[in-house]
């Protein structure tokens, strides 16, 4: 079925005093894109994490949160120094010394003083296959919830969308049935003019037929309202398969889209023009929802 293209999902896994948490949410993107935030010393089993994600989420933007704490204590942490920083200190400090000739030396103070020179860490646990594998059962349930949430999410668009298709073949029936009476109709008018025009003359009846006749198939809407039931049609063989099927509706309103604003150029009725407008606030309503869908 149908599968929304937002969502979120949370896992926590303890192991080794370490409480592993993972959150993951999904919002609609016009293809995948995958973002993981976690711990840098973890970076190496950022692409297996990815591996995992792709192979259930085909569309949306994806981002993942991975944090590892220490669950007994923790507060305990360990001193990270940027050593590049620091030697980059220590040049600065040589090259002034030589211009300005001065003989001062930073002090242990100094360099302590200085941002980002020293900064804290939560202590995180050894990496070994064991702790890999718990990380990705982790990922592996806050993507269960996830999907979970995006398939329920999926019903409530897939009901709103044949709601809305069903609203558009009302519509269509409508215009159908204005379309059968519109060649007549434009008899009448165009009869109406030329007597204005002609006054007392006599009308040449076979070349009102002609013209009539030319005037009805340039406004000729049948092919039109075939493609557009075709197209519904189309609609709801998609809102009942199981596979990503976004993108194809998106391209499946695109053509119906098309097709209304035939139908709207070729009509010169005023009913049948409003019936058109209704038809396009309705595809754009659906075509809103859609950029939801995976």
């Amino acid at each position: 079925m149908l599968q929304s293209m937002t969502g979120f999902g949370q896992a926590i896994r303890l192991m080794k005093g370490y409480q592993i948490q993972i959150d993951i949410k999904t919002v609609n993107h016009r293809y995948r894109e995958i973002k993981i935030k976690m711990p840098r010393e973890w970076l190496a089993l950022e692409e297996k994490l990815k591996t995992i994600i792709q192979k259930r989420i085909q569309r949306g933007r994806v981002e993942v949160f991975m944090t590892i704490e220490l669950q007994d204590s923790p507060t305990e942490q360990q001193a990270e120094i940027d050593w590049q920083l620091a030697d980059c200190y220590f040049q600065a400090a040589d090259q002034l010394k030589t211009r300005y000739k001065l003989h001062d030396s930073l002090s242990l103070k100094d360099l302590m003083l200085i941002p980002d020179l020293v900064s804290l860490r939560n202590k995180l646990p050894d990496q070994d296959e064991l702790m890999h594998q718990i990380i990705s059962d982790c990922l592996e349930e806050a993507l269960h919830q996830l999907i979970d949430m995006r398939s329920k999410e999926g019903i409530h668009l897939r009901n709103d969308l044949i709601k809305r298709v069903q609203v558009m073949e009302k519509l269509h029936t409508q215009i159908q049935s204005m379309a059968l009476t519109a060649v007549e109709q434009m008899r009448d008018k165009l009869l109406q003019r030329i007597q204005e025009i002609l006054s007392d003359k006599q009308l040449d009846e076979s070349r009102l037929t002609m013209e009539v006749a030319l005037l009805a198939e340039r406004a000729n809407i049948d092919e039109e309202l075939t493609r557009l039931l075709s197209h519904f049609e189309q609609c709801y063989t998609l809102f009942n398969q199981v596979e990503p099927v976004g993108r194809k509706l998106d391209f499946l309103i695109q053509e119906m889209n098309r097709e209304v604003n035939t139908i709207g150029s070729k009509s010169n009725f005023t009913e049948i023009t409003n019936k058109v407008v209704d038809l396009k606030a309705e595809l754009e309503k659906i075509r809103e929802q859609v950029q939801n869908i995976q």
